[in-house]
């Protein structure tokens, strides 16, 4: 078997057999069939990609169809909403289609199957057919109106579709078997009555087809070669294949290619909801702002949180096509986002918790503009110019009177660079009349040669710009927050999903442009905002440097008193042997739990010291799952302040000459 073939995944098989077979690549049709009931959502991007990937590969149409037969729930507005998204995302469809051109054709199709005697009018209330249907368990019983004469359900049919009934009082059913061990089988309906203004056919209709009966055929008529699903469709194929059968019947020579339907494992997000209807619960309640608020799964929300089409496309890809349900830890998506910006986004300084500092031996009214780097991950992005002058702010975290010697930030007495500036020496603090330091005085340094460990990001406060940085975190504090069957989604929603934040920032960013995206330097990544204007800037928080959530996420449960002392030990063990224990299997792991121990280390880099970690430079050259933890771990402590020496410049050097490519990776990362 070639590489090739062996990663292809299970759908890709089924077509390439279904082309060994016989079927014409011109044949070959996809699409994606959204309800037009509320905006798409994470889970919506592996259908999207799914399809449209599909087409990519074998250069084949990919229809875009608006299964539009609920009018009650279905708007324009998302119709809209769904398109732009879709576009957003880099996707083009071949065809606009909707359920709804085809109501003609459908119902024309049912009034055949009448004839046929495949289909009756049901005259009972919905609980009374409920209760007929049965349970897994026990079969369903016949309706007394399952016999009607052909002629009544013609006439009645019609009845209802002139408008002469009110709601509730008939629906169409197909007579199939109320037997079957598919619930789905026995008798299901096929027409409601609705007095409901549509959106496209306005009041044309007063009968409205049920999805079942709507969606497989609608995909004939498109002759659609393989219809794709999520899991949950599975028990609907033998509906959905009978269904087919029957139009066939009445029209082979019009469309001689029938659809086959698979399905795919849908995608589940830890910490998310993908119900629409609760979505929608969160929007009307004012606990976010709207459909596209950055706390909400919606690709809209996505959008505009900073997220970028790659990252997401690089999402799913990563994820895969499944054949089984599973939950995918949302740190993967954020890793995402995280690689693809740090590739492309400029760096800049803001400070969003300023901490004044004076640098007392620098001239009041001297300024001077220094060389930055807009990005080190890219050559091509040239640099630009800040100023410095004798004030500017630090974040208030950034400084201690008194601090360890792991804590390679400003303290009383201690030395730290400034990014791209001087080195600077903090000689004492003026304090407020409650103990609250309120300016920290320094002297600097013009000797930037000097070997200090620590670096800071800064703002001139001569030049500073005002910004309202809007600091997201996660809707919900529960990785399932609505898994449980005696508690409401909504209890679990964060309380502090939400910050806002008086910032400053450097002036470059003045004329920054809605959705332009940034690394605010040792802080996260950062995008414009819509409601952004050049008297009010707005910035979004997309993400942090690393996932913060890691230590929050519950440790699996311990089977034996044995594995609690195991567990109670390794806590015992220094933060720096257990990164090294790590390592060893890092390079053995499948991508996605390669992730998940990073996120572990980069938390347990916390409480590292630079003296423990430098002995690993030496490492073999064989040990490379231990030579990329120690990258990890070294990248973390140069986000915090570390300085670089020569130890570490060589320690890189060497692993950018690396065979492995996630060493690579990670030495070009920093």
């Amino acid at each position: 078997m070639s590489e090739e073939t062996k990663s292809l995944n299970f759908i890709e098989h089924i077509i390439e057999e279904d082309l060994r077979n016989g079927m014409p690549k011109n044949n070959l049709r996809f699409r994606f069939p959204p309800e037009p009931n509320g905006y798409l959502h994470i889970g919506h991007t592996k259908a999207i990609g799914i399809s449209f990937g599909l087409g990519e590969k074998y250069n084949a149409p990919v229809n875009l169809r608006f299964d539009d037969t609920n009018p009650t729930k279905e708007e324009q507005e998302y119709v809209d909403a769904i398109k732009r998204d879709i576009t957003w995302l880099g996707y083009k469809w071949a065809n606009e289609l909707y359920s709804s051109d085809y109501f003609q054709q459908l119902y024309d199709w049912a009034v055949q199957m009448i004839k046929d005697g495949k289909a009756y009018v049901d005259s009972q209330p919905s609980e009374a057919i409920a209760e007929q249907k049965g349970t897994p368990t026990q079969v369903g019983t016949n309706s007394p109106y399952r016999n009607r004469s052909v002629e009544e359900n013609l006439e009645l049919f019609e009845r209802m579709k002139n408008g002469e009934f009110p709601a509730g009082t008939h629906v169409l059913r197909a007579k199939i078997d109320m037997e079957d061990p598919n619930m789905l089988m026995r008798d299901p309906i096929m027409y409601r009555i609705m007095h409901a203004h549509h959106h496209r056919t306005g009041n044309d209709w007063c009968i409205y087809p049920m999805y079942d009966w709507t969606h497989g055929e609608s995909d004939y008529i498109e002759q659609i070669s393989h219809s794709l699903c999520s899991l949950e469709f599975k028990p609907h194929r033998k509906l959905y294949d009978w269904f087919k059968e029957q139009v066939y019947d009445y029209s082979a020579k019009e469309y001689p290619l029938t659809p086959k339907q698979r399905e795919f494992a849908r995608l589940n997000l830890s910490y998310t909801i993908m119900s629409k209807r609760k979505l929608l619960k969160l929007v009307e309640d004012g606990i976010v702002s709207g459909w596209d608020d950055p706390r909400m799964p919606t690709i809209s929300g996505l959008r505009r949180r900073g997220y970028t089409p790659d990252s997401i496309r690089n999402f799913i890809e990563k994820v895969g096509v499944a054949k089984r349900e599973n939950v995918i830890d949302v740190s993967l998506l954020e890793f995402c986002i995280r690689e693809d910006l740090n590739k492309t986004a400029p760096r800049v300084m803001a400070v969003l918790d300023p901490l004044k500092v004076v640098i007392t031996n620098y001239p009041e009214s001297k300024e001077e503009w220094f060389e930055a780097e807009n990005n080190p991950e890219d050559t091509s992005a040239g640099s630009r110019k800040v100023p410095f002058s004798r004030e500017i702010y630090i974040e208030k975290e950034d400084f201690k009177e008194e601090a360890g010697n792991k804590f390679f930030r400003l303290k009383l007495g201690g030395e730290v660079r400034l990014k791209n500036a001087y080195i600077i020496k903090a000689e004492k603090v003026v304090k407020d009349s409650e103990g609250n330091i309120t300016e920290v005085h320094c002297k600097y340094s013009e000797d930037t040669s000097k070997k200090v460990k620590g670096t800071l990001h800064w703002v001139s406060i001569k030049h500073a710009v005002k910004a309202e940085i809007r600091e997201y975190d996660r809707l919900f504090m529960d990785e399932a927050p609505d898994s449980y069957p005696d508690k409401d989604f909504m209890e679990f929603i964060n309380p502090n999903s939400l910050k806002i934040i008086n910032a400053f920032v450097e002036p470059s960013l003045a004329d920054v442009k809605v959705g332009e995206r940034f690394q605010f330097q040792r802080l996260g990544y950062f995008n414009v905002d819509d409601d952004s204007t050049p008297e009010n800037l707005v910035f979004n928080k997309t993400v942090g440097l690393r996932d913060s959530w890691v230590k929050q996420k519950q440790k699996p449960k311990q089977k034996s008193t044995q594995n609690q002392q195991k567990t109670q030990q390794q806590s015992q063990r220094k933060a720096i042997n257990v990164i090294q224990q790590l390592g060893k299997k890092y390079t053995n792991l499948p991508e996605e739990k390669q992730q998940k121990v990073k996120a572990d280390i980069q938390e347990l880099a916390k409480d590292v010291s630079y003296d423990e970690l430098e002995p690993l430079f030496g490492t073999a050259v064989k040990k490379v799952g231990t030579r990329i933890a120690t990258m990890v771990v070294l990248k973390e402590l140069l986000k915090n302040g570390l300085e670089r020496n020569d130890s570490i410049n060589e320690f890189i050097e060497k692993a950018l000459e690396d065979k492995n490519e996630i060493l690579v990776a990670e030495a070009n990362a920093i």
